[in-house]
């Protein structure tokens, strides 16, 4: 249309800016911003700092559309914790029905808008259209995911007839803005709960799953974290996972921020729902809690639940790890790995330079020379594929196992069409691939010794190239090859024994709703879990060098420091302890990457592997 065009800046009255560093808080300067014309499009936050605090700046008497559109789109990146400066923009019928919360829309630069009409002075309604390139949505409850394709909505502004002013009538729901602004906005936390079907070698204690979501960074995050938890998963996890808080709990009514004491206790007061609760089930939902707020500041070190006036229980950070487990919880003892003659060695977890010692059992003993090796989490069995990669064999790890035959082989032609390295899954279930292109699957050997069970992937376009499983038991990642490029995705294995009228026999296991953990990546070479909802990852965007780097399973970045650089990684393994170092396969053997410091070498060997 040629009309007006208005793109988010930095310096417009529409906001205040404070920094806080070395206990000083400076204000920018406000500068002027042009009633009509061009703005330039530059993000409002160029760079992501955490520290930046965004006050919100209501609209002068004099705004004019441009400036109305502006103060809102930049009400939209302050800390108000409840938009009530970004409604002051809108008209008391628009304000009614608008729901920021509804859901978040990151483009990949500040949104910009364009007038229909150039305003004239006898206008009494315009309409302006935001446009961006999508990035990435927060839906309604908080779960992130990324996104492609041009965002378009409009805004619709009239001009009061006694006052004179300008203000929003026609709004999309929720917010919009920059990547940068998100960045500095929100921030990613886990919710756990517990995995409905999974039992993790027998034990009596639960598995937590993290469930990760986005919050206001600066907005109480704490009380935001709590209610989440309460409210229950997000629609992918919730198949998989229950919750120990009864239906249709929720805080007490007019519960305030919830904060902890100086002795780091945090009381949860919750509505008559969870007033009859036992024991038992009440220390599960501490346990909830505790993890999910673990990462929180100030630090929660005790959670109280109270309901109907009194307290159901209370739990510390250290009694939550008897209630319930977790994968970051579980310290392997050691790192297993491939020596010269193919045969499976281990030292000591976090050891550098020690000389390895071989496995107990027929793998370690060179009755089979091996190509790639898996060891159960609790480290009593291990799996191995043979050197031309046509058959899986599993051994216990104890002197004088023998190794029996195949449990699995494939008929692809050559060595690549072949099976996968194997991963073990919380229940001692072992899981591999066979990329045979006339034959491709996923299997599932029960214990790693019953008759494989073939894993239902409907949807699933291409063949698996390699796959692990969570120490949850409920998540899957998998490279898939499709055409010239690898993608990692991430599944949720769903199981189901037999039917009523017995019809089927055995389990049924299907991996659903795969998703991308790597959207940007065209080549994945090497994965592995590195946490409760994290992976490290090596790959190639398109057109640019191989990267390692960490993403979450919803396919975001978290806010840490990449690894540090490593060229030709072939392999690489990282424990569920954070603790643990990152290790790889590279051109210099075995290396691992210890906290804060560079790549190490460890000794020569391939394929190395912690338990899982």
């Amino acid at each position: 249309m040629g009309g007006e065009r208005v793109r988010r800046g930095r310096g417009t009255p529409a906001r205040t800016v404070a920094y806080a560093a070395c206990g000083a808080v400076l204000l920018a300067g406000c500068a002027s911003m042009p009633d009509s014309g061009d703005l330039r499009g530059v993000e409002s936050t160029p760079r992501k700092d955490t520290q930046v605090r965004v006050y919100a700046m209501p609209p002068s008497d004099d705004a004019t559309p441009a400036q109305i559109v502006q103060g809102f789109l930049e009400a939209l990146t302050s800390d108000d914790a409840d938009y009530k400066t970004a409604r002051q923009y809108l008209t008391p019928e628009a304000s009614k029905y608008w729901r920021p919360e509804q859901s978040t829309t990151v483009l990949s630069d500040g949104p910009g808008a364009r007038a229909d009409r150039e305003p004239r002075e006898d206008s009494i309604a315009l309409t302006y259209t935001l446009t961006g390139t999508k990035f990435a949505t927060v839906d309604a409850q908080q779960a992130y995911a990324p996104a492609s394709g041009q965002y378009s909505e409009l805004v619709r502004l009239v001009k009061d007839d006694k006052s004179g002013q300008w203000r929003i009538d026609a709004v999309p729901q929720g917010v919009v803005m920059g990547k940068s602004d998100f960045q500095r906005n929100y921030t990613s936390f886990n919710k756990y709960y517990f995995a409905s079907n999974v039992d993790v070698n027998g034990s009596s204690l639960p598995m937590a799953v993290a469930d990760p979501v986005y919050v206001r960074r600066h907005v109480d995050p704490t009380t935001r974290m709590v209610r989440s938890l309460i409210s229950g998963p997000t629609s992918w996890l919730d198949p998989v996972v229950r919750s120990s808080f009864p239906t249709g709990t929720q805080l007490r009514k007019g519960a305030g921020p919830l904060t902890p004491d100086d002795r780091g206790t945090l009381t949860v007061p919750l509505d008559d729902r969870a007033s009859e609760i036992g024991t038992g089930r009440c220390e599960e939902m501490a346990a909830q809690l505790l993890f999910t707020l673990r990462g929180l500041s100030p630090a929660v070190e005790e959670v109280e639940l109270r309901a109907d006036g009194g307290q159901l229980c209370s739990l510390t950070q250290d009694g939550a790890e008897t209630v319930a487990t977790r994968g970051a919880l579980n310290q392997p003892d050691h790192l297993y790995f491939l020596d010269r003659e193919h045969k499976l060695v281990r030292i000591a977890a976090g050891s550098a330079g020690a000389d390895p010692e071989a496995a107990p059992g027929a793998l370690g003993q060179g009755e089979q020379g091996l190509r790639s090796v898996a060891v159960a989490r609790d480290e009593r069995m291990a799996a191995g594929v043979g050197l031309n990669g046509q058959e899986l064999f599993v051994s216990a790890l104890a002197q004088g196992a023998t190794l029996g035959e195949p449990v699995l082989r494939s008929q692809g032609k050559t060595e690549q069409d072949r099976l996968t390295p194997p991963s073990w899954d919380a229940q001692g279930g072992l899981w591999v691939a066979d990329r045979d292109p006339a034959r491709p699957g996923l299997y599932l050997l029960p214990q790693g010794a019953d008759q494989p069970l073939q894993v239902r992937t409907p949807g699933l376009e291409g063949r698996i190239r390699a796959v692990r499983v969570a120490a949850d038991g409920v998540r899957i990642a998998l490279v898939v090859e499709k055409g010239d490029e690898r993608s990692l995705l991430v599944g949720r294995i769903e199981r189901s024994g037999p039917d009523e009228a017995g019809s089927s026999e055995r389990t049924t296991v299907t991996v659903v709703e795969l998703r991308s953990a790597t959207p940007e990546l065209e080549q994945v070479t090497a994965m592995s879990w590195a946490g409760d909802s994290r992976l490290v990852v090596v790959g190639r965007e398109h057109g640019g060098v191989e990267q390692m780097k960490y993403v979450e399973v919803d396919g975001s970045t978290p806010d840490v420091p990449p690894p540090a650089a490593l060229t030709g990684v072939k392999a690489l393994t990282a424990a569920g302890d954070e603790n643990a170092p990152l290790v790889a396969y590279s051109v210099d053997g075995i290396v691992r990457l210890p906290s804060g410091a560079q790549w190490q070498k460890v000794t020569q060997g391939t394929a190395p592997v912690y338990p899982g």
